[in-house]
């Protein structure tokens, strides 16, 4: 026997009830997104939230089952920063959205793990997911073509910001070149043991962090979109 899909907040019924709770969707979500952009996954918890919003659970669980519809409305909410620039050929639409997205993601780091984990079926996300298969349609691709397409630029940004969230949160604060000079000894015996490698260390990550990523990301797509040119019908 299949297993049964996950239920999503998008399509359980709504709750009918003769008096509305004290507190909206809108404010519990706002609520949602405050600590999550400000301790990550790890800090969101039903009784944290009733508790900043002043509020016993009975309010917040009207509105969502459980902490997994509360992430599915809070990753919904922020697609909304996410655009798909029109009217100037599908790389351009593809290239804009794909630094769209990767800023989104920059914003809201907490998002990463939450991406293919639970259907993004809210109407800020169909709404982006429309946009972008109209561009790559623009292009000529079509079915599951059309498919691998969008998903190789979703795929790659993902990859790429999470990684660099990842960086810059570990070493917030820290230059390229303090943390190279922090490698101390270490890079002394890199230099007998694998010059090549220590030699591309000093050269190119004792570059500002931010300047390394931003060209990193830059070439990294450039290469993406090249692939899908090549692969245009």
């Amino acid at each position: 026997m299949a297993e049964k899909a996950p239920a999503s907040v998008w399509t359980r019924p709504a709750r009918a009830r003769r008096e509305q709770p004290a507190l909206s969707r809108d404010q519990i979500v706002d609520a949602a997104l405050d600590l999550l952009d400000a301790e990550g996954l790890d800090g969101l918890s039903m009784r944290r939230l009733g508790t900043r919003l002043n509020s016993g659970a009975t309010s917040v669980y009207w509105h969502v089952a459980n902490k997994d519809e509360l992430l599915e409305l809070a990753l919904d909410r922020v697609m909304a920063e996410v655009e798909v620039p029109a009217g100037d050929g599908w790389r351009e639409a593809a290239a804009g959205y794909a630094r769209s997205l990767r800023a989104m993601i920059h914003r809201h780091p907490w998002t990463i793990t939450l991406f293919g984990s639970r259907p993004m079926i809210g109407p800020n996300a169909t709404r982006i997911l429309d946009e972008v298969l109209a561009a790559f349609g623009t292009a000529g691709f079509a079915g599951f073509d059309l498919e691998y397409a969008w998903s190789a630029v979703v795929d790659y940004v993902i990859g790429a910001a999470g990684s660099e969230v990842s960086w810059q949160r570990n070493q917030a604060g820290t230059s390229g070149a303090e943390w190279v000079e922090s490698l101390g000894p270490y890079l002394e015996g890199l230099d007998a043991e694998r010059p090549g490698l220590a030699a591309h260390i000093r050269d190119i990550w004792m570059k500002e962090t931010g300047d390394v990523l931003e060209g990193r990301f830059t070439f990294g797509l450039a290469c993406v979109l090249d692939g899908l040119e090549a692969r245009r019908p």
